[in-house]
Parts: structure tokens; sequence; C-alpha cells
């Protein structure tokens, strides 16, 4: 092989990679603060998209970021907690906006995963996505 290649491939192997993983759920909620002009106060539901971006510089083995079916495996405990639920009755979900959401899932998989970047919640049919940048926490 070509030897500027293999420096430009070792130089690109070193950089952060970004991965996501992404799951669905179905939910109920309201926004009993809110004034009623657009119905948030009566209970309504959503489809949901959660994405979790994580990144860092591959390693291991593999040359992971992380195993994607470890984040897999993590985005299914949340939908089996969040699918069909009613959002406010789930301890620290009182007032499920959009925002506090992605703090509610950042909060349960930060722990998990050192890596996390961003977490990501979205009502595709609404057009409607909230990002949150996942500020890890010192050692």
């Amino acid at each position: 092989m070509d030897r500027n290649f293999i420096d430009e491939l070792a130089h690109y192997r070193a950089l952060p990679a970004r991965i996501s993983r992404a799951a669905w759920f179905e939910a109920a909620h309201h926004l009993a603060e809110c004034n009623d002009t657009q119905g948030y106060k009566r209970l309504h539901g959503h489809s949901f998209k959660i994405e979790l971006i994580l990144e860092g510089v591959p390693s291991g083995p593999n040359g992971w970021v992380e195993d994607l079916g470890a984040v897999e495996a993590a985005l299914e405990d949340l939908r089996k907690t969040l699918d069909h639920a009613y959002l406010n009755e789930i301890d620290g979900l009182e007032v499920p906006s959009l925002e506090r959401l992605c703090a509610w899932i950042a909060a349960k998989m930060a722990p998990r995963f050192t890596t996390l970047k961003a977490v990501c919640v979205s009502r595709p049919s609404l057009k409607e996505t909230c990002q949150l940048d996942v500020r890890q926490p010192k050692s």
C-alpha cells in the first residue's frame, strides 16, 4: 500500500467518531401549566423517536466508539418503560415536555455510556425535535 494512504488512514482512525442508535415509542401526556389554545392541557398521545448519539475515539479490537448492541439493549429498556405509558406518572417526568424527556433519558443513559454526547427526542408527525447536549460528570 501507498505510504501516504497508510499515514492518512492512521490520522482518520485517531479522530473522534459519532455513532447513534434510535428507538420508537408511543405515549400519552398532558401539560397542565399551558394555556389551552393548542390542547396541551388535555390528555393526548404522540409517537416519539429517541436517538442516543455517542462520540469518542474508536478503540479496542473492533475499533468501536461503543458496542451498538449494548446501546440497543439500553434503548429497549427505555422503550419498555415509556411505550404506551402515561408519562406524567413516571418519576421525574411529571411535566413531560420534550426538554424534560431529553434530560430524563440523559440521566438514565449517561451512567451506562461515558461516550454519550447527545440525546434527541422527536415527534416526527409534528416535525418537532429536542436535542440535549450531554456534559459528562467530572470523575
